[in-house]
Formats: structure tokens, C-alpha cells, sequence
């Protein structure tokens, strides 16, 4: 069963596993980076954090529990001791009554994973916190060999990486391939002839790095740059000109979807722009523009059938909210723990529905509107044009009325002409209104909506009744907000939580999602799941150093992107050698510029451009594919 520490590593080297040197020269397993994922894969759905779930009451997903004595008196872990402990006996034995994982799991382990626990445990099997759960720390530039190559600080963290994985970086690309690059990154178009030769020139007359500079800033001030970030925050926060299922009729999102652009287009903060979206209705003094911003969590799915349980509903659009804003700030799914404890990250039930608390006050009930079909509260939005007609309406209509009073008095007043002016004012007013659009906004009202632990999710099985409160494993001392221990606490808090520079995740999740949209793959790859089942972090010190930036500038996320095009790893080319292919086949390292798809609103609007049919014009209704005649008789459903 025992196995030598040269066989260990023997096994860890052919796995490509990355241990940590040790003082004594040898090297040490890293818990988030060797064990947890071991741990989570095969043991935590059984003894994990879920007692609902948990068997022969072990728990290994902390220290404690796991080296105490369990229900049958062994040990699971014994620090130091690994022959003395029964996680080693059972992962080694043959015997259907005592293998773990049991014989019949589909995911066993491999002999690497055994002495990988084996040689933890010999090492004091310590247990480190989720790199994801802890406040990102300000790195220090690492010392480089090839000093002449970074730019600014992120190359010097490529770099490192590069060279301590014996790799070069690519020669740079040509200054065209850039132009060409970073105009369809940041833009979503490519640049025109008229750009190209600018460009060209000056390179000619001025030095390198300010032409670069001068193109970057002319990208991010345009409104094509507004609409390039907008396309992928639509995805993420799942807009759609329709209510989904079945009758899939039309509704007014369009408003929300034309704030975005303009808070990108006018380089908005993102702490701003993440509460006014999650909260602008409950700022002092509220505007109208950021109330549609709330429309971010009306997003939703939203069914317009009738015979159906109001309240089972209701359930569904709040866990919507609930997934979606952890989703796209957080990087992490909520979801599993909609019906119990969260098997892998620190998450319970209990938690899941303190967190819904907040997105829960929203009446969601569905009312017709001019043609329309959507959930109040809605918002009515006339335009300046139709505002003054509407004021002057009622302003006639007021002098009418005056006019009506005084003639009342008067025995045998004719009146007939002012009651016709009247009527036709009220029929002006009512067509007025059937043209002014409404979109669906988030309020809160003065009583608060209770709320329930459901029993496995279901509508009906109410359990202990909570209030709002944040995620513990998500709450740092560091953190205002969540010190908070006033039960009334709303949306704006959790905005000011979120936003708070000792937050964990928030700054984290956003640098990432810009990281991605100029390489194709994320510093973490998996950008929607930043929790122990996600992906770790390909060059953790570098995406801490972003996080920190990013707060540091203001939560400029423009910035960002500035200091990412112009850096030297952003400009290498994309010409792969053999050598790289061998040692970085998925450019894991940044050993080059990366190869990756355009995406589908990209590859469309650059034939439309280089053909002079794209236009350009932004905002209003959203305008539809043509569809023949018929198409939609199979479903039963007119468009």
C-alpha cells in the first residue's frame, strides 16, 4: 500500500503535476492546485459540505472534521501519518466493503491521485482556502532575464511565466496585423482603407508607441467600441426582444439593451455600472435612466400562458435573478444549492435564499401594454417630443375644463363645442400613449415580500422563513457591507457589497471577461465558474495584478484594455513553431498571439462593412431578420 517518495514524484512528474519546492530541496503538494481537485471530483458529493448527502457522517472538505475520529472511530487523516490513516487503507484496498471510492463509482482514482493524497498527508495534509474566496493582494513584479521585452507590468508576468517554462515569446507582429487586430477586438469591425493608410503615415513621422496609443484611444472613444462590449454583456445577462416558451411573444427590452451601449459608449465606471443595474432604482433621487438599468435582472424568461400557479413562477424568475447576477459578477453558480447545500463550493441552502431575498420583492405580474405582453412593474418612456405633446394635451385640457366651470354657472351656456374639443383631446392623448413604449424595471416596495428555505426547490415546500444576507465563505471582515446586520438591507447594499475593493471576486471576474474578449480563452477559462470546479488560473499573479488595477483606476475597465493592447504579449504574432506546439499547444503560456474564431456578429457586420450595407444607427426597436410568409403556422404562434 505504501509507496516511496521518489515513486511519488516519479508518478506526479508523468501526471505534469507542479509541486512546490520545499525547504529541504524536495517539493511540496499544493492543496488548491494538486488535492482539492482530487477531492472534489471523487469525495465531496458524499463528504462534502451537504449533510442532506453526507455518509458515515465524514466530511473532507475541511481540516478539522476530517482528522477527527469518525462515526466507526477511524480517522480519516492523521497529519504526518499517512499509513495511519483510513483515507489511504480505503483508497488502496480491494475490498468492496471498504474501496473508496466505492467499486461502483464511475469516477475512480488513478494510482498518480493516490500518491498525491498519500505524500499530502505525509506533508501535514494542510488545507488552504479557495484562491477564488480570498481578497486579491497587489503582486510584486518578478525579476526577468529577457528585461528588455515587457512593456508594462502584465508582460513581465507573462514573461516569468514563459521562462520559467523554458519558452520565448514570439516576435512581434507586423504594425498593420495589429491595426487590424485591435480594431476588430475593440470595435467588432475591421479598419477601413482611410485607417490603414493614417496609420501607415504616421508611423512614418511620429514614434511607435504614442501612433499605437493615439489608434487605442480613438477605438475606445468610439460608439462602435459602446456596441463591441455591449454584444458580450447582452450574452451574459441574457437579453431578448422576446418573453421565451411557448407563445414567445414580443416585449420591450430595447430600452435597457440602449443604456447599455450608451454606459459603455461614455466609458461608465463599473462600479457604476454594476449598481445601476442591480440597484439604480433605490439611488437618492433616482433618474430614469438608471431605473432602466435595472432592467438587467428583467431579463428573464417570462411566461404569458394562463391556468398557471402565479407563484411557481415567481420562484423561477427569482432563482433567474439569482443565477444570473452570481453568474455574471461572481463567477459562480448558485444553482445546486437551490435544493440543498452546495456540494463543492462554500455555499449552503439556507444561504441561496438569503441571497435571493434580494431580487424577491418584484411583483412579476403579466399585463398587456400597447400590443404587448410583460411583468409589472413597468416603466413608461415617451421621448422628449412625446412628452411635450402629452403636456400640452393636458394643459388644453386643464383650460377646457376651467372654461366648462365657469360656463356651468351660466343658464342656457352653450357648451357644445368645448365638450367635442374635449373628447378629441382625450382620443389625441390615448392614441399618444399607445406609441409611448414601456420596458420592464426593478422596484421596491415598503413591505418586503417574506421569503422561504424550499424544500428541494419546490414552489410549495416552505421551510424556515430568512431574510437578506450574503454568502459567509464570500464575506470578509475587510468588507462594509457585510457587516451589516440589519435585516432590511436591499439591492443597493449588495451593489456597495459587490463594489467593495476587499471583495474577492467582483474585480477578479471583470478583468477576466476583458482578458477573454481580446485572447478567446479567459486568465481563468472557465469565466462563468471561478468556484472549486472551475479552472485555476493560468497566471494567478497576473490576474490579481488586473483586479487591483482595475480598483486602482477607478474601476475603469477602459484602462484595462489599454494597458492589454498595448502590451508586448498582446502584440506578438500568431505564427506558431513547432517547439511551441510541443510545450504550449494550447497557449496556456502566452507564448504567441492566439488563433480563435470570430465571433458570429463580428464575421456578419464585417461583410456589411467592407461591402458599405452595414448601418450604423444605434438605438430603438430592435430590428428583425425578414421571415417568409408560414413560418411559424407549425407552433401556431403569429409573429
Amino acid at each position: 500500500m505504501k509507496s516511496t517518495l521518489s515513486l511519488a514524484f516519479r508518478f506526479a512528474s508523468i501526471a505534469g503535476i507542479v509541486c512546490l519546492p520545499a525547504a529541504n530541496g524536495q517539493h511540496r503538494i499544493r492543496f488548491d492546485h494538486d488535492v482539492r481537485p482530487i477531492l472534489s471530483n471523487h469525495c465531496w458529493s458524499c463528504h462534502g459540505q451537504d449533510e442532506s448527502a453526507r455518509q458515515a457522517g465524514l466530511r473532507l472538505d475541511r481540516r478539522e472534521p476530517a482528522i477527527i475520529p469518525s462515526e466507526g472511530g477511524s480517522i480519516a487523516i492523521v497529519p504526518g501519518k499517512p499509513a495511519e490513516s483510513d483515507m489511504i487503507a480505503r483508497i488502496y484496498s480491494h475490498d468492496p466493503e471498504m474501496q473508496m471510492p466505492p467499486a461502483a463509482a464511475k469516477k475512480q482514482l488513478t494510482e498518480q491521485q493516490k500518491l498525491i493524497l498519500e505524500q499530502w498527508i505525509k506533508e501535514g495534509a494542510e488545507f488552504t482556502s479557495h484562491w477564488a474566496y480570498t481578497r486579491p493582494v497587489r503582486p510584486t513584479l518578478a525579476e526577468v532575464k529577457a528585461t528588455s521585452w515587457p512593456k508594462n507590468p502584465i508582460d513581465t508576468f507573462v514573461l516569468k511565466r514563459l521562462e520559467d517554462e523554458q519558452l520565448t515569446p514570439s516576435e512581434e507582429t507586423a504594425p498593420h496585423v495589429w491595426l487590424r487586430r485591435v480594431t476588430l477586438d475593440l470595435t467588432g469591425l475591421p479598419p477601413s482603407i482611410e485607417e490603414l493608410d493614417a496609420f501607415e503615415d504616421r508611423l512614418t513621422t511620429d514614434a511607435k508607441e504614442d501612433v499605437y496609443a493615439q489608434v487605442v484611444d480613438r477605438l475606445l472613444n468610439s460608439p462602435r467600441h459602446g456596441e463591441r462590449m455591449a454584444m458580450q454583456w447582452l450574452d451574459a445577462a441574457r437579453y431578448a426582444d422576446t418573453n421565451g416558451y411557448n407563445n414567445d411573444e414580443t416585449r420591450t427590452m430595447w430600452p435597457w439593451r440602449d443604456w447599455v451601449i450608451k454606459a459603455f459608449t461614455d466609458g461608465m465606471p463599473y462600479d457604476q455600472f454594476l449598481t445601476e443595474q442591480l440597484a439604480g432604482d433605490l439611488l437618492p433621487d433616482a433618474t430614469v435612466s438608471q431605473k432602466v438599468a435595472t432592467g438587467f435582472n428583467r431579463n428573464h424568461v417570462l411566461t404569458t400562458e394562463g391556468g398557471i400557479f402565479e407563484e411557481e413562477y415567481h420562484v423561477e424568475y427569482v432563482a433567474d435573478r439569482v443565477h444570473t447576477t452570481a453568474t455574471v459578477f461572481l463567477a459562480t453558480s448558485f444553482q445546486c444549492a437551490r435544493c440543498h447545500d452546495h456540494k463543492y463550493d462554500p455555499l449552503t441552502q439556507k444561504e441561496y435564499y438569503q441571497f435571493a431575498a434580494f431580487f424577491n420583492n418584484v411583483p412579476d405580474k403579466v399585463v398587456s401594454y400597447n400590443q404587448t405582453r410583460m411583468a409589472e412593474p413597468l416603466l413608461r418612456l415617451p421621448t422628449p417630443e412625446q412628452q411635450t405633446a402629452l403636456d400640452g394635451i393636458d394643459s388644453r385640457t386643464k383650460d377646457v375644463d376651467a372654461e366648462l366651470a365657469k360656463l356651468a354657472t351660466k343658464e342656457g351656456a352653450d357648451t357644445t363645442a368645448l365638450m367635442t374639443e374635449k373628447a378629441a383631446l382625450a382620443e389625441q392623448r390615448k392614441k399618444l400613449e399607445s406609441e409611448i413604449p414601456a420596458t420592464m424595471v426593478m422596484t421596491e416596495p415598503v413591505e418586503s415580500r417574506p421569503i422561504f428555505v424550499l424544500k428541494r426547490g419546490q414552489y410549495d415546500q416552505r421551510g424556515e422563513q430568512v431574510t437578506t444576507g450574503f454568502p459567509n465563505a464570500l464575506v470578509s471582515h475587510d468588507v462594509s457591507a457585510a457587516t451589516s446586520k440589519d435585516s432590511t438591507i436591499n439591492r443597493l447594499q449588495l451593489a456597495h457589497w459587490l463594489t467593495d475593493p476587499a471583495h474577492p471576486l467582483t474585480a477578479r471576474v471583470a478583468v477576466n471577461r476583458c482578458w477573454e474578449m481580446l485572447f478567446g480563452v479567459g486568465i481563468v477559462e472557465t469565466a462563468e465558474d471561478f468556484g472549486i470546479q472551475g479552472a485555476l488560473p493560468s497566471h494567478p499573479e497576473l490576474l490579481d495584478w488586473l483586479a487591483t488595477e482595475l480598483i486602482q483606476q477607478g474601476w475603469d475597465q477602459r484602462r484595462i484594455l489599454k494597458l492589454i493592447v498595448m502590451s508586448a504579449t498582446y502584440r506578438q504574432s500568431s505564427n506558431v513553431s513547432a517547439e511551441q506546439l510541443q510545450h504550449d499547444p494550447r497557449n496556456e503560456f502566452l507564448s504567441r498571439s492566439p488563433r480563435y474564431r470570430l465571433p458570429a456578429e463580428t464575421v456578419r457586420d464585417t461583410a456589411l462593412f467592407v461591402s458599405s450595407l452595414l448601418k450604423e444607427k444605434i438605438g430603438g426597436p430592435s430590428v428583425k431578420p425578414y421571415q417568409p410568409d408560414g413560418l411559424w403556422e407549425d407552433v401556431s404562434v403569429e409573429r
